[in-house]
């Protein structure tokens, strides 16, 4: 069964929620910080691309979580391979990852808007 999720965001919500204590280490893993913050000028856009990931990404699995309740953000990491583009790590065992075939996530951002899609294999 393939599972999409898909989710936008407003660059400057996440830009102003990144100014209250405790957001950032709450949603965002060590190595996402590391490379947001890599992107000095851009960082808002990949801190709202990795955000909108994480939301399309739990769209996409809801039906394989099991208690929706545990499932925190760090969770799901998004890091880049050495071609620059983005993949998940899963970090749970509320979500049954021995279900999962593939998952694959895009992420494209402009000056106010951040977006992904994630397609994702799931088996029956």
């Amino acid at each position: 069964m393939i599972k999409c999720g898909t989710d936008i965001i407003e660059i400057n919500r996440i830009k102003d929620a990144l100014e209250k204590e405790g957001f950032r280490e709450r949603v965002y893993t060590e190595k996402e910080i590391e490379y947001c913050e890599s992107k000095n000028v851009q960082k808002y856009q990949s801190y709202s691309g990795r955000f909108a990931a994480k939301e399309a990404i739990f769209k996409a699995l809801s039906n394989i979580i099991g208690d929706k309740y545990k499932i925190k953000w760090t969770d799901f990491e998004i890091i880049n391979d050495k071609d620059g583009s983005p993949y998940v790590q899963l970090y749970t065992d509320v979500i049954d990852k021995s279900k999962i075939k593939s998952i694959d996530i895009s992420i494209s951002h402009c000056r106010e808007y951040a977006t992904a899609v994630c397609i994702a294999e799931i088996e029956d």
